[in-house]
Order: structure tokens, then sequence, then C-alpha cells
């Protein structure tokens, strides 16, 4: 097994496999959790993949499962371990949405809508550094650099050159951003603009499509808050809908729930400016930050 493998998503990986031999067993979580003398929360994160998951878990579920495939059972505790590797982030230390970018380091694609702020991965330094404090305004000075820092590794994902998974390939990233984002003062107007016209920059990568919803259209499917969509190149990795919270994060993995928000989606697209529209109207809010900096 390659060492570089994503500790996240083969947690998740593994989990569906331990859901499966559950269901093919005609078993409930409470079931098994009785046998195991465990809370059936545990179970549950552990098939989520919310839950780190160690070998002796796996040998005792399979034991459960009355798994007599000895190969199967190997091949499941290789993956318990892989699991338990630990993934660049965690040189960082502790980041509270560390779920999330290991779901995003392995990600083929990233659909988001923002409301509020510029999207994580096309944020500049100076961006991130003053949206971090403005954000989380008792974050010590040290942990404000941690995130900034987290962020822009997380941007390698954008880059051919760069990229931390070349099996993988640039993120293909499609963000729809509403017009209060770019006009929101973070910082100053000089780190607006210089803001912006990396904005515009990153949009032209053939791989990064930007778009913008102006206020102009009203009310529209993102009125209810940021959300994103990440698609994996292995068919067996189920689609995942993010949003995120202040003390928690939502993760959608049901394919009627993932449903709803693709579909909320393609109706965002729908309602935005067109690519171009969208760079030139970056480009006449960048003008307005210009005359409010004189």
């Amino acid at each position: 097994m390659a060492s570089n493998v994503n500790p996240t998503v083969r947690r998740r990986r593994l989990g569906m496999e331990l859901r499966k031999l559950r269901e093919d067993k005609g078993m409930t979580a409470e079931q098994v959790a009785e046998r195991l003398l465990v809370s059936q929360s545990k179970i549950s994160r552990l098939e989520n993949g919310r839950r780190s998951i160690s070998q002796r878990d796996v040998r005792d579920l399979c034991d459960v499962y009355e798994v007599e495939d000895r190969r199967l059972v190997d091949s499941l505790m290789q993956m318990a371990k892989d699991s338990r590797q630990q993934g660049w982030w965690h040189a960082f230390g502790d980041i509270p949405y560390s779920v999330y970018i290991g779901l995003e380091t392995d990600a083929a694609s990233l659909r988001t809508y923002e409301p509020l702020v510029i999207p994580g991965l096309l944020q500049t330094p100076e961006y991130a550094q003053s949206l971090v404090r403005g954000a989380w305004p008792e974050t010590a000075p040290v942990d404000v650099e941690k995130r900034v820092q987290v962020r822009m590794h997380r941007q390698k994902r954008l880059h051919e050159t760069e990229n931390s998974n070349p099996e993988i390939g640039p993120l293909r990233l499609w963000a729809v951003i509403d017009e209060a984002a770019l006009r929101r003062h973070v910082g100053d107007a000089q780190l607006m603009i210089r803001q912006l016209e990396f904005l515009i920059e990153q949009s032209e990568k053939p791989h990064v499509t930007v778009q913008v919803m102006p206020f102009s259209v009203g009310a529209h499917p993102g009125v209810n808050g940021q959300y994103a969509i990440l698609e994996f190149p292995d068919a067996s990795d189920s689609t995942v809908v993010y949003i995120e919270g202040v003390t928690s994060d939502l993760y959608l993995e049901k394919a009627n729930d993932v449903q709803k928000y693709s579909v909320m989606y393609e109706h965002l697209r729908a309602q935005a400016h067109n690519v171009d529209q969208t760079r030139q109207f970056i480009g006449q809010i960048i003008e307005d930050f210009a005359g409010k900096g004189k």
C-alpha cells in the first residue's frame, strides 16, 4: 500500500466495507454494539469514517460478522493500519476542519457556493490572515498564522506542478460567489484590490471556474448558506456535501441529499453571471475599491 494514502479517504472506504458486512449479515448497529459492549454511536462513527478505527476494531467486527475469507480480513486490517497514518495537515497541529481537508485533498472536483467570503482555495495570504483575525478575534497570533499556512497549502491542489497528489491531478474547482463576498471589506481597499485581482487570475486557469451571483438576482437557492460538493475519482467513494458550522460541521452522503444539493447548485450556476460577465463584474468592483482608496 502506498505510503501517501490519504487516511481520511481510506477511513471512509473502510467504514463503507464494514457497513456492507453488517448489512449482509442482517444486523443493526445496535445489535453489533451490544455484542461488542460498546456504544451504538461508536459503530455509526466507525462506519461513516468519522472515527479512527484500529486493527483490533476490525478484527472484532469481522468476528461478529463471521467473515471467513482470510484475504478479506487481511485487506481490511491493512486499510485500518493505513487509515491511522497522519495526513500532511497533522503537521500543523489541531485543525478544526481536518476531516474536510482530508476529503478535499483526494477530491477530483469541488463545487462550492460562498455567500459571505472568498473561498479559501482562492484567497491571498493577506486576505486569509485578515479574515481569520476578524472571524475568530480571540485566536492567538500563532494560531492565526497556522490557519493561513494550512489554507495556502490546500491551494497546491490547484497547481499541476505543485500538486501534492499527482495521481489525481489538479482539483477541478467551480465556485459561485455572492456579490456580498466581493464587496465586503476584509482589510483595507488595497488588500481587497489585490484579492480580487488574484481571483480573476485564478479564474483563468482551465480547471477553475468562477461565477458571481449578483444582488440583482434577488432570492436564489443559495440564500440558505454556504455549502460544497466534493466528488472523488474512485467510484467506490460516494460524493459528499459539506456544510461548515461554528462548532461542528455537517457531512451529507445519502444519495437523496446529494441530489438535492446538486440540483440547487445547477440553479445557482444558471442564475449567476457567466465566466466573462463575472470577470467584468469583478473588474468593476476593483474600480470601486480603487476609488475608495484615493
